[in-house]
């Protein structure tokens, strides 16, 4: 750690990438939050020598937060999603928040693709079977073929078309709900959601987190999508009513279900642990040593960008 006047000072509030964290600290001095034994009493004492928040989308920076610190700049994020931080309390003070898009996209999309096929194909399920020996005595049944079904994209952004691109090397038919209509593809559109879910045999989520999406999935939108269908979620655990969608993987509302987030990390259902038609992945789009590494570059080429040049690269 580097400390003068002049060096910029950090609150990391959560542990990020070794590396990362190594390359931060020997240009900046950095305060580790979650190390300290009286958080609150440490910023009573210190708030003011804070300059910028390190986080990321899993620790966030709250409202409370940033209105302790007077001085603080920038709150830079590792992630993609920035539904954690308080950005309206941010902008009203005109500190600046950065994430880490584009360089995610292709490694989501991947993850998506990669539960799809698991669910759709069964293979959890037939991990599981083969494991319990159960091969010996009895047939696995029988899965249904992916291509020649629809996938309905909820969010056509730079990972939801990647998604698209990947999913119709498959054989699949794609349409999607957004906002609004785009241009630049010529996949069927849907202007309701529940029109989309109604057309999909699998319904893959690729929305930001946030209050605007929040439960967009619930019991009317499972059963749009129907006894048939499959749900795939790779957006924010915030964007499915939980309980509801328990509920209709129990009673058939839905096929399955294929999860890569939840609304409580990491604790996830107990209901979701016991089901056969689920499945389940620890968080993980983005979950490559290549695409977290160019996260990091792009998390420091903020900071950098920001102390130095006084314009971060990817402002939210």
């Amino acid at each position: 750690m580097r400390s003068s006047a002049s060096t910029p000072q950090l609150l990391m509030i959560g542990p990020l990438l070794p590396a990362l964290v190594e390359r931060i600290e020997q240009a900046y001095q950095v305060h580790r939050f979650w190390e300290l034994d009286d958080p609150q009493g440490w910023l009573r004492t210190h708030a003011e020598r804070i300059d910028a928040i390190a986080t990321s989308g899993v620790f966030g920076a709250s409202a409370e937060l940033i209105e302790a610190l007077p001085n603080l700049q920038a709150i830079i994020s590792f992630g993609v999603g920035y539904d954690s931080i308080a950005v309206d309390t941010a902008k009203k003070r005109g500190i600046a928040v950065t994430n880490t898009p584009g360089v995610l996209d292709n490694c989501v999309a991947d993850t998506a693709v990669a539960i799809l096929l698991a669910l759709g194909r069964r293979i959890s399920e037939a991990d599981r079977f083969v494991r319990a020996g159960e091969w010996q005595h009895a047939r696995f049944p029988l899965a249904r073929s992916i291509g020649g079904k629809v996938c309905g994209i909820v969010g056509m952004g730079n990972i939801g078309r990647a998604i698209a691109k990947r999913v119709e090397a498959f054989g699949m038919t794609v349409a999607y709900h957004n906002r609004r209509r785009r241009d630049d593809v010529d996949y069927a559109y849907h202007e309701t959601l529940e029109g989309l879910l109604e057309a999909a045999d699998y319904a893959v989520l690729v929305v930001p987190g946030g209050s605007a999406t929040d439960k967009l999935i619930g019991a009317e939108q499972l059963r749009a999508l129907g006894p048939q269908g499959y749900l795939v979620n790779i957006a924010r655990g915030s964007v499915v009513d939980e309980q509801a969608l328990i509920t209709a993987l129990q009673n058939g509302t839905i096929a399955g279900a294929a999860l890569d987030v939840f609304a409580d990390e990491p604790r996830v259902p107990a209901e979701l642990l016991a089901l056969d038609n689920v499945v389940l992945t620890p968080h993980i789009g983005s979950g490559t040593h290549e695409t977290r590494e160019a996260m990091a570059d792009l998390f420091f080429a903020n900071l950098e960008g920001f102390f130095k040049q006084g314009r971060a690269v990817t402002p939210v």
